[in-house]
């Protein structure tokens, strides 16, 4: 499997009524062609919801870019996806027709899911479950969800990320302290899989690694939130999330010393 990058940029701003949605229903062939997405849910998270975006080269509408001027866009439809257990497996499987037929032609366009931070009684009261833990899989090359850079997949996709807790505590703009999931990419980890016909996912949590950050109670120039990282040594990190190449250092410097 070839791994590259692939950098999806959008130089537009869309103000169009979807119009598209008004037309033919998505009749998918039960025969037809399918992506297979299994997702393994650690026992202490939850699943996302799967979204398919299911898009039309036939069936457009008219958007405007920055300047005002118009341009025809591909039709498109957001649908949420039921998922089914297999067996009693915490893996959540999912089918997503290639292709929803009808006039407009609907074809799998990508698929969004993850996992997230349910239950956050183990943090301490009053902690509400935060974001982190987002997969993007696009399936073609048109602007998609959220921006940056796409990871380059030939054939069929395997995702196993490394995530880490992140326990946030904010005070500016009113008091909030939630559950994070602290990975190299965020808040979605974006890959394009052009042929891919079976997407795996299974992520890694390493909950004994918990990073903490406390941020500013006031708002001022060079005030940033504090990270405190599992091995008793904190810092500023620019971006305002916690440094993914030191909670990976922290971990597999735990771990060697665990294996003497």
């Amino acid at each position: 499997m070839r791994i590259g990058a692939l950098t999806v940029l959008f130089v537009s701003i869309t103000f169009a009524v979807d119009v598209s949605a008004q037309s033919d229903e998505l009749s998918p062939d039960v025969d037809g062609e399918k992506v297979i997405l299994r997702v393994k849910v650690p026992s202490e998270l939850a699943a996302r919801e799967v979204e398919a975006l299911y898009r039309s080269t036939v069936c457009t509408s008219v958007a405007y870019d920055m300047d005002g001027n118009p341009y025809k866009r591909d039709g498109y439809r957001q649908l949420d996806v039921q998922t089914v257990r297999e067996g009693d497996t915490n893996v959540l499987r999912t089918e997503l027709p290639v292709d929803r037929g009808g006039r407009c032609r609907w074809r799998l366009s990508n698929v969004t899911f993850g996992i997230r931070y349910g239950e956050t009684s183990q943090f301490g009261e009053s902690v509400v479950p935060g974001g982190g833990g987002g997969v993007i899989v696009l399936f073609d090359e048109s602007n998609s969800p959220g921006s940056g850079s796409a990871i380059e997949v030939e054939g069929d996709v395997d995702i196993r990320p490394d995530y880490y807790p992140w326990l946030s505590e904010r005070f500016i703009g009113g008091y909030r302290k939630a559950a994070y999931l602290a990975t190299s990419r965020s808040p979605y980890v974006r890959y394009l899989a052009l042929s891919a016909r079976r997407v795996n996912f299974e992520p890694v949590l390493h909950s004994d690694y918990l990073v903490r950050s406390v941020g500013p109670k006031i708002k001022r120039k060079g005030n940033h939130a504090i990270f405190h990282y599992s091995d008793g040594s904190s810092s500023t990190e620019g971006g305002g999330e916690p440094s993914f190449r030191r909670l990976q250092e922290i971990r597999k410097a735990a771990e060697l010393e665990s294996a003497k």
